[in-house]
């Protein structure tokens, strides 16, 4: 890990650990929990609220996906830093606007070009669900599921789901869980576990759209970035990676040092339009740390509030998608205050790389037998001065 990133921002000398503020004016919003209740997804959909660190989420196990979470500024006051929807209803099928809100996409997160790949000599044919290509596991994906919740406590909740064989086009009955928990130390926990019976590409993620303004508060653009990361993997039509695994020196995707996200996308460089900003895989420098180890990955300042998050994760890589869709006027804040902007919220996901079944070079997401997939990530928040 390069030894500016921490320098730069002061992180230790000038946070605060969220469980510290104590001054908050009033608590959380919460959604009530009726407000999911129904069927959907092959089961009872639930809405549970869980709490620590200074911090309070809820999480419904349709999508296993968080929909709130409130964390305090440098004044103690609570903000919902998350996009989602206030009930069961934004999150179905025919409802308008984004689909994957804090949600557990997969089996496989992100793009499979062509909806189609091989494996051990066996074409399987994907739902293309984006354009020709396959996105966060298709029509069908885990976060169209109701999981099922098996363990819960104040600060934790534990899922899981069946990925039946052949659901979606992927193979292999996969058995997959995820615990979210909101530690002491002020960060939300991340963690995913998987088996399968047979051969299958796996590769989760948390995908959670952030504004560390507080939902419907504005955009992004003036948010401070930093990601740990010297390379990238370069993207063309249709945002499918080239292969390639490039150098961000010299080009707008080059965050090693902070950066406002507005700054940085105001560039005629070839990728920055393709994406309309940013939608990429960053390869996350990993230094002398040991696979499988917990990394910074990013981090991300809110200069007028003080809010800090430090993506921290043990996978290869990390998307980060820059909300450029945000202007269809379909997707609305959970208070009902109207449609979202362009670039109202931001994407962190850790992951391994987007369409690694085409590319030999990337990181290899194939489960078989007897292994188990697990992937962890830490979304840590504090405040600066």
């Amino acid at each position: 890990m390069r030894t500016t990133l921490r320098p730069l921002f002061g992180l230790m000398a000038a946070s605060f650990l969220l469980s510290a503020l104590v001054s908050c004016e009033s608590g959380p919003v919460l959604i009530p929990a009726e407000s999911f209740d129904g069927e959907a997804g092959g089961g009872r959909v639930e809405l549970c609220t869980i709490n620590g660190g200074g911090l309070t989420a809820q999480i419904t196990n349709y999508g296993a996906r968080v929909v709130s979470l409130w964390v305090p500024d440098r004044k103690g006051r609570l903000a919902d830093v998350v996009l989602g929807h206030d009930s069961l209803a934004g999150y179905l099928p025919d409802a308008p606007g984004e689909r994957f809100l804090g949600s557990s996409p997969g089996p496989v997160a992100n793009r499979i070009a062509g909806a189609s790949f091989e494996l051990d000599g066996k074409i399987y044919e994907l739902e293309a669900n984006d354009g020709p290509n396959t996105l966060h596991g298709g029509f069908t994906g885990l976060d169209r599921r109701c999981w099922e919740i098996r363990e819960r406590s104040d600060s934790s909740l534990l899922m899981s789901v069946l990925h039946p064989d052949g659901d979606g086009g992927f193979p292999g009955n996969k058995s997959i869980s995820v615990r979210y928990t909101l530690t002491s130390t002020s960060a939300l926990k991340v963690e995913f576990l998987a088996e399968t019976d047979a051969p299958t590409p796996m590769s989760l993620a948390h995908h959670p759209f952030f504004n560390l303004r507080g939902e419907g508060n504005g955009d992004i653009l003036g948010h401070v970035l930093t990601i740990n990361a010297s390379r990238y993997t370069p993207v063309g039509e249709g945002l499918i990676p080239t292969g390639e695994i490039a150098s961000v020196s010299g080009t707008p995707l080059d965050f090693r040092r902070p950066r406002r996200i507005g700054d940085a996308m105001h560039s005629d460089y070839e990728q920055v339009r393709i994406a309309r900003g940013f939608d990429h895989n960053w390869v996350i420098d990993r230094g002398a740390h040991r696979e499988g180890s917990l990394v910074p990955a990013a981090y991300l300042l809110e200069p007028e509030s003080g809010r800090f998050l430090e993506v921290l994760s043990d996978q290869p890589g990390l998307q980060f998608y820059s909300g450029f869709f945000f202007n269809d006027g379909q997707t609305s804040c959970k208070d009902g205050s109207g449609p979202l902007p362009r670039y109202a919220a931001l994407v962190f996901e850790t992951q391994k790389f987007p369409d690694a079944l085409h590319n030999p070079a990337f990181p290899d997401i194939i489960l078989r037998p007897g292994q188990t997939y697990s992937h962890t990530c830490l979304y840590r928040f504090s405040v600066k001065k």
